[in-house]
């Protein structure tokens, strides 16, 4: 059976559909992966466009409601940001909860090229935590 994983930031456009499409990419065959917003707000089009470079898609994931897992167990369930990791409840059976602060890239300002570099930057540290995370924790 698979482990599960919940990833949650607060609009779950960016940050968290990032996790989700990289830890669907170094663990997918172990773990049931999920991701939610504590005020979901759709999936970030530059986002989309980072994890393309990279070869992940992630056109497909769509931006979900915490609600939709509220009465659900996960293995792990991950914040990935302060508001989310502030307003994030008690899911049943979760065996561990851990915050993984990361700057939001959406914030960025300037020209595309200036946009995409701080997308590129957070999809580059978000993949080295899962990478990470998972050869300490869950080694294939």
């Amino acid at each position: 059976m698979k482990k599960r994983v919940l990833i949650l930031c607060t609009g779950n456009s960016c940050r968290s559909q990032i996790a989700e499409g990289w830890w669907r990419h170094y663990a997918g065959d172990r773990w049931e992966v999920h991701s939610a917003g504590i005020m979901p707000v759709g999936v970030n089009p530059l986002a989309i466009r980072v994890m393309a470079e990279v070869g992940i898609d992630i056109s497909n994931q769509r931006s979900k409601g915490l609600e939709e897992y509220l009465d659900e167990p996960f293995d792990l369930v991950v914040t990935v940001c302060a508001t989310a990791d502030q307003a994030c409840p008690t899911f049943p059976g979760t065996g561990r909860k851990e915050h993984w602060p990361f700057d939001d890239p959406i914030e960025a300002r300037g020209d595309l090229e200036q946009r995409l570099a701080e997308f590129r930057r957070a999809r580059d540290e978000i993949g080295a935590r899962i990478r990470t995370w998972l050869a300490e924790h869950d080694p294939a």
